[in-house]
């Protein structure tokens, strides 16, 4: 019995290691680019898309007046 015992069944849905390294590797390097983009600025780069937002006349309950 040279096996350490691992009370811990195998994940099958957990990631890849190796991939997992290589998508932070590419979010890195696409963050330090963004960030080399825009220096000297106010304001942080951001990495991540904004999300949508509602159509302006989605937002009114009552018809315009006027």
């Amino acid at each position: 019995m040279d096996d350490k015992f691992d009370p811990a069944p195998h994940d099958k849905h957990a990631e890849n290691p190796h991939a997992a390294a290589r998508e932070d590797r590419r979010a890195k390097k696409e963050l330090d680019k963004g960030l080399r983009d825009t220096f000297p600025a106010s304001d942080p780069v951001s990495v991540t898309q904004p999300s949508t937002t509602k159509k302006s006349g989605e937002a009114r309950k009552e018809p315009r007046k006027g």
